[in-house]
């Protein structure tokens, strides 16, 4: 009975281990992108069209709105254009005020700063991904010691009593 309890112990372990591994790993990974964009370019680009797009994506579904913008930038001599905000677009709100003062940060004629893949130069963005999941890699390796001590606890307890 106790040594089913101990393999009982090792699963739920382990399963913590896994978690929190695949949990920093996927944090570990937006921080080592958003790292990576520091050494892009910052470029000049004018915003040729900005506004709020917005989509329904069913009847008992409300309303999203988001920025839809499009810029142009000139990179290594060679005209660009990009409709990214950021690496991951730009994300969809149920709030209209929050969509229209993204828009407004970004009116169509102005010139703003945009930052360029110089290994990709078609590709940029007009904001740079937070390294904030690189500062939080901490909680999810907590889960995986946890686990590690879990599994540890549980294989003492195996061998100590047989």
């Amino acid at each position: 009975m106790r040594r089913a309890g101990s393999l009982y112990l090792i699963f739920i372990g382990l399963l913590f281990v896994a978690a929190g591994g695949g949990f920093a790993w996927l944090m570990w990974r937006s921080f080592d992108r958003a790292a990576g964009q520091r050494n892009w370019k910052e470029v000049e680009c004018a915003i040729l069209e900005s506004r709020v797009e917005q989509r329904k994506i069913g009847a008992e579904v409300a309303t999203e709105y988001r920025l839809a913008v499009l810029y142009g930038y000139e990179f290594e001599g060679k005209p660009h254009t990009s409709d990214r905000y950021s690496l991951r677009g730009s994300g969809w709100t149920g709030s209209t005020a929050k969509a229209e003062k993204m828009a407004a940060r970004f009116p169509e004629g102005s010139t703003q700063t945009c930052f360029v893949n110089p290994s990709e130069p078609a590709f940029a963005v007009l904001k740079l991904d937070s390294k904030g999941p690189g500062y939080s890699l901490w909680f999810p390796l907590l889960i995986v010691v946890g686990g590690l001590g879990i599994v540890v606890g549980a294989l003492r307890g195996l061998v100590g009593k047989k």
